[in-house]
């Protein structure tokens, strides 16, 4: 089957693509607004994107047409934000951060999630999360409807127990992150590991 996304499934590329490009981790992302009202909201249109310097990337879509969701908005305002990955401890309260809340209602509180303060930007971490990426936006893109926000990671906050210090590897079957797969309700858990070394 052919699927030709300039036609008229165009309105359909986002239940084809996030059902097909999967699993993709989940940015439990933390914003402050001017006022330091805290917002939390997850993304799956979320990845890390290059090392030098470290970047990741975040597309935030609209509340409604031409109304960004707050994290977009604090974002371009304040350009600080925190990623937290989300593992399947956490499943359950990102969940409840994806609600309809009104703008400047706390989604930490609603969740029962724990902010700590991050070291060099304004927007919490969350205690649960098993990580968290402070960053700083380094641009933001606009093709279509479609907003990229790329940030720089300045700060890594990794829970002791996944991080080996002599490697720097995350240890195998410690890190249980979820995963997004199919719209509307999917998602996966990664316990069901495999190695497979790559060729000389």
């Amino acid at each position: 089957m052919e699927l030709d996304l300039t036609g008229p499934l165009r309105d359909d590329a986002y239940m084809i693509l996030s059902g097909l490009v999967t699993p993709r981790p989940i940015a439990l992302t933390t914003t402050v607004d001017p006022e330091g009202c805290v917002n939390a909201a997850p993304f799956s249109f979320f990845n890390v994107l290059g090392d030098s310097p470290p970047i990741v990337g975040l597309c935030p879509g609209d509340r409604s047409p031409g109304i960004p969701k707050d994290t977009a908005r604090n974002i371009r305002l304040t350009h600080e934000f925190v990623v937290n990955l989300v593992d399947e401890a956490l499943a359950e309260k990102m969940n409840f951060c994806a609600a309809s809340l009104p703008p400047g209602e706390n989604e930490l509180l609603h969740a029962g999630l724990t902010p700590l303060p991050s070291t060099s930007v304004r927007p919490p971490r969350i205690a649960e999360s098993p990580a968290s990426l402070e960053c700083r936006s380094h641009s933001i893109i606009e093709i279509g409807d479609n907003r990229l926000i790329i940030g720089e990671v300045l700060r890594v906050h990794v829970r002791d127990d996944l991080f080996d210090p002599e490697t720097w590897h995350i240890k195998p079957g410690r890190y249980q992150p979820i995963g997004r797969m199919q719209a509307p309700h999917w998602y996966c858990r990664t316990t069901d590991l495999f190695e497979m070394k790559r060729p000389r």
